[in-house]
């Protein structure tokens, strides 16, 4: 087994979502691999306020 997938900063990924389970490897967390042809390697947390504001600037 290699050694844990590391984030921008160099420390070890933390799990971003179980409720759904999300990530390339549907593990929770935010890791790729060579078979991820798109880019699934940033988790963030959406508040309603930001969804709403992306709603109203035609974001999502």
């Amino acid at each position: 087994m290699g050694s844990p997938a590391r984030n921008v900063i160099g420390t070890p990924l933390e799990a971003c979502c179980n409720d759904p389970v999300t990530g390339y490897y549907r593990d929770g967390f935010c890791n790729t691999g060579a078979g991820d042809f798109g880019a699934h390697v940033v988790c963030a947390q959406m508040t309603p306020a930001f969804l709403e504001f992306s709603k109203a600037h035609g974001m999502i």
